[in-house]
């Protein structure tokens, strides 16, 4: 269980987050939707142990973090890291030992080359990778479909449903609203640093059309494409 109560963040004087009350249970899957700016990352941030807040977040372990595995949009890499050095780092970082490394390696990832020269989808799928390899009992996943291909869009998303079935926390956010209704649990609206709607797997068609109504509008028409 984690528990956020009255969450908000500052980057002086600038709000980001506005008293987000939020709960994740064990073995489910959440999703986080919201235009660009809206505060999902930041948010992520914050749960992660990344950014200073104001408010309470609360879990079932001492040190959240120490059981959290956190895939960011655009993962970094040091320059000259192979990617099995990569998760080797992040697996000593948990004790884990990990004794066959290509047996893990699930999107055949060139290992012995430097992660830095991958190309966008190859650096998620290996930050991935290295988390799953960490056994975690949490999960954060931002924008965990973007930039990567079909294929392994699937293999993310058998991962997710494991994932859930080995009763972890999944939080994702994307902006493809079809993969977050194929397997999360709850749906959170975020817009402009707060949580402004909470929907059941049961309303998300309802939730997709409002969703597709508020953004596009009338948006189309008014470029008076010939």
């Amino acid at each position: 269980m984690i528990k956020i109560t009255n969450l908000s963040k500052f980057y002086g004087k600038n709000q980001v987050l506005n008293a987000i009350d939020l709960e994740f249970e064990k073995g489910k899957v959440y999703g986080i939707v919201g235009e660009n700016g809206a505060g999902k990352t930041t948010l992520f941030r914050c749960i992660s142990g990344l950014e200073t807040y104001k408010g309470d977040i609360q879990s079932d372990f001492k040190k959240l973090k120490d059981h959290l595995g956190l895939l960011l949009t655009e993962p970094f890499f040091f320059s000259k890291i192979t990617g099995k050095e990569y998760i080797q780092l992040l697996a000593n970082a948990r004790s884990i030992e990990i004794t066959d490394m290509e047996k893990g390696n699930i999107f055949d990832l060139p290992l012995e080359q430097y992660a830095s020269t991958y190309s966008t989808g190859m650096k998620k799928k290996l930050a991935l990778t290295a988390i799953l390899l960490q056994e975690n009992k949490v999960f954060i996943l931002d924008e965990p479909f973007n930039g990567v291909d079909i294929q392994s869009n699937l293999i993310i998303s058998r991962i997710i449903s494991k994932l859930k079935d080995l009763d972890k926390t999944v939080i994702i956010s994307s902006h493809i609203f079809s993969t977050l209704a194929e397997t999360c649990d709850e749906i959170f609206l975020m817009k402009d640093g707060e949580i402004i709607r909470k929907v059941k797997q049961a309303d998300f068609n309802k939730l997709e059309t409002e969703m597709k109504a508020f953004t596009i509008g009338n948006r189309i028409d008014m470029l008076d494409l010939k």
